[in-house]
């Protein structure tokens, strides 16, 4: 089983700099956090065993990179992992067209991320605010969830408000909360 640590690995041995950077980063912001190590974990039934090890009242959520059919607007949304993402329930709610998965080259070039790795931590790397953050309410609700480090071989565990109220804030970006429906329709 996993092991939940509080705070940074011991050694940047074998980590990569975008993973140090977000240690960095919420270290810099007096940000609390808990760090799982785990086998790649790159779909959210691979995070299941994860979820356990983060402890009762965590969860991991979905991220998914999107973007309009031009490709000149980009969206990180973040909802439940338990729901079904339909872009119909997303577009009307942003007054967007239709919404496509943006490529793994879009990813890269604006939160340096790559698929598998998708998360709210990528915006640091997005200094110029060229993706909006969509969060579903839900997510937001319980007192923590998780993420990964921009690398998915860890997990963190952050206190809701931490991200609304300093990261997102220093990271310059605003979210815009979104309801989609609930369960697997």
């Amino acid at each position: 089983m996993y092991e939940l640590v509080k705070g940074r690995p011991d050694t940047n041995e074998g980590r990569l700099d975008k993973e140090i950077r977000v240690y960095d980063l919420l270290d810099k912001l007096n940000i609390d956090y808990e760090r799982v190590d785990h086998e790649e974990a790159n779909t959210i039934e691979a995070c299941e065993k994860v979820e356990i090890a983060l402890g009762e009242g965590t969860s991991i959520c979905k991220n998914l990179f999107l973007c309009n059919s031009q490709k000149t607007k980009f969206y990180l949304l973040m909802m439940p992992g338990r729901k079904v993402f339909k872009t119909k329930d997303l577009s009307k709610q942003i007054n967007s067209a239709r919404l496509s998965f943006a490529g793994a080259e879009f990813m890269e070039k604006f939160l340096d991320i790559t698929p598998g790795s998708v998360s709210v931590m990528g915006l640091m790397n997005d200094t110029e605010n060229q993706v909006q953050l969509l969060i579903d309410r839900e997510v937001m609700e319980p007192e923590f969830f998780a993420c990964h480090p921009c690398m998915n071989t860890s997990s963190i565990k952050l206190k809701c408000k931490d991200v609304l109220e300093v990261y997102l804030p220093r990271v310059l970006h605003e979210p815009i909360f979104v309801e989609l429906p609930s369960g697997e329709e």
